[in-house]
């Protein structure tokens, strides 16, 4: 090939050459440009879409609404109640909104909402509770309570007896649909025929908002019920990695609950009885004692723990048929979280202090230097 035209080839590749790069380049910067414009639009579609559901739904409206906040619900359950009705545009904005202020502490109760209002009144409102309705009754139901003691304080606030509380709590049918509504908590060990009442130790102690002049029984059990689930079901996964059933979890709070009302000797309370149960003793603990005999005492006789009952620890191994009392939360979390010692006894003195010992040998010595003080 000669070269004038080598030359000629050459130029007219290298033309072409340059012809596809430049269209190459165009179509690049044509589809930089598109995807440009589709975040662009996509971004402004996302920042209005969120700002609009951050806005009031009807911010002209004077419509109120009622709405009721359960005790236990959780940011995520408020914001679909919310949604539904129509108080909030979308509950999913709503969580990440609270979340990014950091907000929380919402109260239980029954509001009085507006379509009108901003997401901020919104959260004001919930975080202060301020509701619709004026509590009508207002009960508080301490830690350490039989059902008993519970019927009673309800008794004297509402327009039943407590003999007709005790009747409610006691009907197997209802017990039964209890037992489906709250599978979590109540299972078919509380139908067990030698426990006295199915639901001890399952109405929890806290202080109750009625927003009715004179609630039904069914009414007050499964709101407290509602709170017992609440409280208990941070705690599932701590129950299961024990080995431990709920009714066991529950007996076991219980029997915390009635052997010190000071949280900072719980744990190794807890601990003690673990002790007794891995080495295949009694628990031997004089609240069970009580229980099975059914009244208040202020000193427990020898005599008393010969009592033939499913919930005297000295007569029973491991733990009693059921709860003795409701309980605090401090109580459960003593025995999922049980402080580990060598220590198989202990014993009160007059003071509120406990006195441990790891044979029974320095388990009665403590007695005898409690007795000569």
């Amino acid at each position: 090939m000669s070269k004038g035209k080598f030359t000629k080839r050459f130029k007219e590749n290298r033309n072409a050459r340059g012809e596809e790069a430049r269209t190459v380049r165009k179509i690049v910067s044509i589809v930089l440009l598109v995807l440009i414009i589709i975040l662009v639009i996509s971004g402004l579609v996302g920042y209005f879409y969120v700002k609009s559901a951050l806005e009031p739904v009807e911010a002209d409206s004077e419509e109120k609404v009622e709405v009721e906040i359960p005790i236990g619900s959780t940011s995520s359950t408020i914001a679909t109640i919310l949604e539904e009705n129509g108080i909030i545009k979308n509950g999913l904005i709503f969580r990440f909104y609270i979340k990014l202020k950091n907000e929380s502490d919402f109260q239980a109760g029954v509001y009085t909402f507006s379509p009108a209002m901003s997401m901020d009144e919104i959260i004001e409102s919930l975080k202060n509770g301020k509701i619709v309705l004026e509590t009508a009754h207002r009960v508080t139901i301490p830690e350490g309570l039989t059902i008993e003691q519970i019927a009673e304080i309800y008794a004297d606030q509402f327009s039943f007896t407590s003999e007709e509380f005790l009747e409610k709590v006691n009907d197997e049918k209802y017990i039964k649909q209890l037992i489906k509504d709250y599978p979590l908590i109540l299972t078919d060990d509380i139908l067990n025929e030698e426990i006295r009442y199915p639901l001890e130790g399952y109405l929890f102690a806290i202080t109750y908002d009625f927003y009715e002049e004179d609630p039904s029984i069914e009414t007050i059990v499964e709101m407290m019920l509602d709170q017992t689930q609440a409280v208990v079901s941070q705690h599932f996964e701590e129950i299961e990695e024990l080995d431990l059933t709920m009714h066991e979890a529950i007996t076991f709070a219980s029997i915390i609950e009635k052997e010190t009302g000071h949280i900072d000797q719980r744990n190794e309370i807890a601990g003690v009885f673990y002790n007794r149960l891995e080495a295949g003793m009694p628990l031997q603990t004089d609240p069970t004692v009580l229980y099975a005999q059914g009244e208040h005492k202020d000193r427990v006789l020898y005599e008393d723990l010969e009592i033939e009952s499913p919930y005297n620890t000295y007569y029973v191994e491991g733990l009693p048929v059921g709860p003795i009392s409701n309980f605090a939360e401090s109580s459960l979390e003593a025995v999922l979280n049980p402080v580990e010692s060598d220590y198989y006894y202990f014993l009160h003195d007059h003071e509120g202090n406990i006195h441990y010992a790891e044979t029974l040998e320095e388990h009665n010595q403590n007695k005898k230097n409690m007795n000569d003080e």
